[in-house]
Protein backbone atom coordinates (compact mmCIF):
# COMPACT_ATOMS: atom_id res chain seq x y z
CA UNK A 1 0.00 0.00 0.00
CA UNK A 2 1.61 3.80 -1.16
CA UNK A 3 2.28 5.79 1.81
CA UNK A 4 1.92 9.03 -0.57
CA UNK A 5 -1.17 10.87 -0.24
CA UNK A 6 -1.76 13.71 -2.85
CA UNK A 7 -2.58 16.17 -0.25
CA UNK A 8 -2.42 17.69 3.26
CA UNK A 9 -6.25 17.36 3.81
CA UNK A 10 -6.11 13.64 2.46
CA UNK A 11 -3.31 12.87 4.59
CA UNK A 12 -4.75 13.67 7.88
CA UNK A 13 -8.60 12.10 6.64
CA UNK A 14 -9.04 8.85 9.22
CA UNK A 15 -6.22 9.66 11.27
CA UNK A 16 -6.84 12.77 13.35
CA UNK A 17 -9.67 13.40 15.62
CA UNK A 18 -10.89 15.83 18.74
CA UNK A 19 -8.63 15.66 22.13
CA UNK A 20 -5.60 13.50 20.51
CA UNK A 21 -2.18 13.97 21.72
CA UNK A 22 -0.38 15.59 18.52
CA UNK A 23 3.46 16.12 18.50
CA UNK A 24 4.70 18.60 15.45
CA UNK A 25 8.18 18.60 14.58
CA UNK A 26 10.41 22.18 14.07
CA UNK A 27 12.04 24.60 15.77
CA UNK A 28 10.90 28.03 15.87
CA UNK A 29 9.87 28.02 12.53
CA UNK A 30 12.37 26.20 10.89
CA UNK A 31 10.77 22.86 9.71
CA UNK A 32 7.38 23.30 10.47
CA UNK A 33 5.37 20.59 8.67
CA UNK A 34 3.30 24.06 7.56
CA UNK A 35 1.07 22.45 4.97
CA UNK A 36 0.10 19.73 7.81
CA UNK A 37 -0.51 22.51 10.46
CA UNK A 38 -3.17 24.22 8.16
CA UNK A 39 -4.85 21.21 7.07
CA UNK A 40 -5.24 20.47 11.15
CA UNK A 41 -6.92 23.85 11.36
CA UNK A 42 -9.43 23.38 8.20
CA UNK A 43 -9.93 19.88 9.86
CA UNK A 44 -12.32 21.36 12.42
CA UNK A 45 -11.02 18.89 15.15
CA UNK A 46 -10.13 20.94 18.87
CA UNK A 47 -9.61 20.09 22.09
CA UNK A 48 -6.19 18.88 21.07
CA UNK A 49 -2.81 18.85 23.69
CA UNK A 50 -0.12 19.95 21.36
CA UNK A 51 3.77 18.69 21.79
CA UNK A 52 6.11 21.04 20.35
CA UNK A 53 9.22 23.14 21.00
CA UNK A 54 7.78 26.68 20.14
CA UNK A 55 4.16 27.13 19.51
CA UNK A 56 4.16 29.17 16.33
CA UNK A 57 4.00 32.92 15.72
CA UNK A 58 0.06 34.80 15.54
CA UNK A 59 -0.78 33.87 12.34
CA UNK A 60 1.61 31.00 11.34
CA UNK A 61 2.52 27.46 12.12
CA UNK A 62 0.91 26.36 15.79
CA UNK A 63 -0.54 29.84 15.93
CA UNK A 64 -3.36 28.98 13.57
CA UNK A 65 -4.50 26.71 15.95
CA UNK A 66 -4.72 29.10 18.65
CA UNK A 67 -5.97 31.82 16.77
CA UNK A 68 -9.19 29.08 15.91
CA UNK A 69 -9.06 27.61 20.19
CA UNK A 70 -8.38 24.10 18.64
CA UNK A 71 -5.59 23.76 21.24
CA UNK A 72 -6.46 22.86 25.05
CA UNK A 73 -2.55 22.20 26.35
CA UNK A 74 0.56 23.10 25.06
CA UNK A 75 3.47 21.32 26.38
CA UNK A 76 6.60 22.85 24.90
CA UNK A 77 9.62 24.45 25.71
CA UNK A 78 9.74 28.30 24.09
CA UNK A 79 6.78 30.07 23.15
CA UNK A 80 7.69 33.87 23.62
CA UNK A 81 6.96 35.03 19.94
CA UNK A 82 3.14 34.43 20.08
CA UNK A 83 0.88 37.32 21.11
CA UNK A 84 -2.16 35.06 21.32
CA UNK A 85 -0.34 32.29 22.99
CA UNK A 86 0.29 34.88 25.67
CA UNK A 87 -2.91 35.99 26.11
CA UNK A 88 -4.66 32.73 25.96
CA UNK A 89 -2.29 31.57 29.00
CA UNK A 90 -2.49 34.80 31.18
CA UNK A 91 -6.24 34.49 30.73
CA UNK A 92 -6.68 31.18 31.79
CA UNK A 93 -8.13 29.86 28.88
CA UNK A 94 -4.77 27.25 27.74
CA UNK A 95 -3.09 25.05 29.62
CA UNK A 96 0.40 24.97 29.80
CA UNK A 97 3.27 22.66 30.48
CA UNK A 98 6.58 24.69 30.19
CA UNK A 99 9.69 22.20 29.63
CA UNK A 100 13.35 22.43 29.63
CA UNK A 101 14.20 22.18 25.92
CA UNK A 102 16.41 19.29 26.52
CA UNK A 103 14.56 16.99 28.77
CA UNK A 104 11.23 17.48 25.73
CA UNK A 105 13.50 16.41 23.54
CA UNK A 106 14.56 13.39 25.62
CA UNK A 107 10.95 13.10 26.33
CA UNK A 108 9.90 12.31 22.70
CA UNK A 109 13.50 10.47 22.03
CA UNK A 110 12.51 8.42 24.99
CA UNK A 111 8.96 7.73 23.96
CA UNK A 112 9.56 6.56 20.78
CA UNK A 113 12.25 4.24 22.22
CA UNK A 114 9.56 2.28 24.70
CA UNK A 115 11.46 4.10 27.77
CA UNK A 116 8.47 5.24 29.90
CA UNK A 117 10.68 7.62 32.23
CA UNK A 118 14.60 8.83 32.96
CA UNK A 119 16.15 10.76 35.50
CA UNK A 120 17.63 14.27 34.81
CA UNK A 121 19.58 17.15 36.98
CA UNK A 122 17.94 19.61 34.71
CA UNK A 123 15.25 21.47 36.41
CA UNK A 124 16.22 19.97 40.20
CA UNK A 125 15.77 22.54 43.05
CA UNK A 126 13.04 24.34 40.58
CA UNK A 127 9.35 24.64 39.98
CA UNK A 128 10.31 22.26 37.07
CA UNK A 129 10.75 19.21 40.23
CA UNK A 130 7.95 20.19 42.20
CA UNK A 131 6.21 17.11 42.41
CA UNK A 132 7.93 14.94 40.98
CA UNK A 133 9.98 12.23 42.61
CA UNK A 134 13.95 12.86 42.60
CA UNK A 135 17.01 10.34 43.42
CA UNK A 136 20.35 10.44 44.23
CA UNK A 137 22.96 9.11 41.91
CA UNK A 138 27.05 9.48 42.67
CA UNK A 139 26.05 12.03 45.04
CA UNK A 140 24.07 14.00 42.62
CA UNK A 141 20.50 14.62 42.84
CA UNK A 142 18.04 13.99 39.64
CA UNK A 143 14.67 14.58 39.08
CA UNK A 144 12.26 11.78 37.39
CA UNK A 145 10.66 12.74 34.13
CA UNK A 146 8.09 10.65 31.95
CA UNK A 147 8.86 10.29 28.12
CA UNK A 148 5.82 11.58 25.78
CA UNK A 149 4.17 9.83 23.25
CA UNK A 150 1.69 11.19 20.69
CA UNK A 151 -1.36 9.91 18.64
CA UNK A 152 -0.46 11.41 15.65
CA UNK A 153 3.02 12.74 15.08
CA UNK A 154 3.55 15.64 11.91
CA UNK A 155 6.56 16.24 10.60
CA UNK A 156 8.81 18.08 8.18
CA UNK A 157 12.00 16.63 6.58
CA UNK A 158 13.53 17.51 3.05
CA UNK A 159 13.39 14.34 1.56
CA UNK A 160 11.77 10.91 1.31
CA UNK A 161 11.61 7.73 -0.51
CA UNK A 162 8.01 5.92 -1.60
CA UNK A 163 8.87 4.09 1.17
CA UNK A 164 9.44 6.37 4.02
CA UNK A 165 12.83 6.76 4.59
CA UNK A 166 13.62 10.42 5.52
CA UNK A 167 16.46 13.02 4.85
CA UNK A 168 16.40 16.23 6.97
CA UNK A 169 17.89 19.08 6.31
CA UNK A 170 20.27 20.93 8.78
CA UNK A 171 18.03 22.77 11.78
CA UNK A 172 14.90 21.27 10.58
CA UNK A 173 16.78 17.21 12.03
CA UNK A 174 16.42 19.14 15.67
CA UNK A 175 13.05 17.93 17.09
CA UNK A 176 11.17 16.01 13.73
CA UNK A 177 13.12 13.07 14.28
CA UNK A 178 12.21 11.80 17.86
CA UNK A 179 8.69 13.63 17.05
CA UNK A 180 8.35 10.87 14.63
CA UNK A 181 9.44 7.95 16.40
CA UNK A 182 6.99 9.11 19.09
CA UNK A 183 3.99 9.41 16.76
CA UNK A 184 1.71 6.43 17.17
CA UNK A 185 0.73 7.36 13.40
CA UNK A 186 3.16 9.58 11.61
CA UNK A 187 2.75 11.75 8.73
CA UNK A 188 5.25 13.45 6.83
CA UNK A 189 5.12 16.21 4.92
CA UNK A 190 8.86 16.55 2.89
CA UNK A 191 9.68 18.57 -0.08
CA UNK A 192 11.20 15.79 -2.58
CA UNK A 193 10.04 12.68 -3.03
CA UNK A 194 11.69 9.65 -5.00
CA UNK A 195 12.24 6.55 -5.57
CA UNK A 196 12.64 3.70 -3.19
CA UNK A 197 16.55 2.77 -3.51
CA UNK A 198 17.28 6.44 -5.06
CA UNK A 199 18.87 7.20 -1.48
CA UNK A 200 22.32 6.44 0.04
CA UNK A 201 21.63 3.92 2.84
CA UNK A 202 24.20 5.87 4.69
CA UNK A 203 22.38 9.58 4.33
CA UNK A 204 18.70 8.19 5.61
CA UNK A 205 18.45 9.77 8.73
CA UNK A 206 15.41 8.55 9.59
CA UNK A 207 14.29 4.98 8.85
CA UNK A 208 10.54 4.26 6.91
CA UNK A 209 9.20 1.83 9.30
CA UNK A 210 8.30 5.45 11.62
CA UNK A 211 6.45 6.77 8.16
CA UNK A 212 2.92 6.30 7.87
CA UNK A 213 1.78 8.72 5.23
CA UNK A 214 3.73 11.05 3.39
CA UNK A 215 2.56 14.34 1.21
CA UNK A 216 4.52 16.54 -0.61
CA UNK A 217 4.78 20.45 -0.12
CA UNK A 218 7.47 21.04 -3.18
CA UNK A 219 7.32 25.37 -2.04
CA UNK A 220 7.00 25.82 1.13
CA UNK A 221 7.02 29.31 3.09
CA UNK A 222 9.62 28.63 4.92
CA UNK A 223 8.99 32.14 7.32
CA UNK A 224 11.71 33.59 9.27
CA UNK A 225 10.42 34.83 13.11
CA UNK A 226 12.97 37.61 12.76
CA UNK A 227 15.41 38.40 9.77
CA UNK A 228 18.76 40.12 11.15
CA UNK A 229 20.54 41.25 8.85
CA UNK A 230 23.54 42.81 8.73
CA UNK A 231 24.02 47.15 8.21
CA UNK A 232 25.84 48.12 4.99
Amino acid sequence: MSKVYPSAQAALEGVVASGQTVAVGGFGLCGIPEALIAALRDSGVNGLTCISNNAGVDGFGLGLLLETRQIKKMIASYVGENKEFERQFLSGELEVELTPQGTLAEKLRAGGAGIPAFFTQTGVGTLVAEGKETREFNGKEYVMEHSLTADVALVKAWKADQSGNLVFRKTARNFNPDVATAGRITIVEVEELVETGALDPDHIHLPGIYVHRIVVNASPEKRIEQRTVREA
